[in-house]
């Protein structure tokens, strides 16, 4: 039995925005880490998640594969850190909301009869809620204006 973690956002913008904050490098890199993502299935990429000297942290490299992308509808990677935190997987879901966005998040696959595992999925858990807070800025921001 794996565990999983699920958050609801709700976005002022339409879904096409939401969607350009989720698929285009700079946007993502606002809310999340700098990356060489491309909205392409089967695409190889890598999120660089700096060091936090202050928490012990070194930093790390995040590989993934593009698992679905259907615009402006769905997407899923796969999300690979190490250690416990090996062959998860990403998904978000994009719905209409008015004339806003409803995004569903859901982290999947953490093993809990790994070593660290509990660790690693609250981890996982604090690094999405930081990660959702700025969304809404990167949405609202130039860099989801690009077409």
């Amino acid at each position: 039995m794996t565990r999983t973690i699920r958050r609801e956002v709700r976005l002022p913008q339409p879904r096409e925005r939401v969607w350009r904050a989720l698929t285009d490098p700079a946007a993502l890199a606002e809310w999340m880490f700098p990356n060489d993502f491309e909205p392409r299935v089967g695409h190889r990429f890598t999120f660089r998640v700096p060091p936090n000297p202050a928490a012990g942290f070194d930093g790390l490299v995040v590989r993934c594969e593009v698992l679905e992308c259907d615009p402006p509808a769905r997407l899923a990677f796969s999300w690979s850190a190490g250690g416990p935190v090996v062959g998860t997987r990403v998904s978000f879901r994009l719905e209409p909301d008015g004339g806003g966005t409803r995004l569903y998040l859901e982290h999947s696959g953490f093993d809990p009869s790994l070593p660290w595992a509990e660790e690693a999925f609250r981890g996982a858990e604090y690094g999405w809620a930081e990660m959702l807070g700025k969304l809404p800025a990167a949405v609202a921001g130039p860099a989801a204006d690009r077409e």
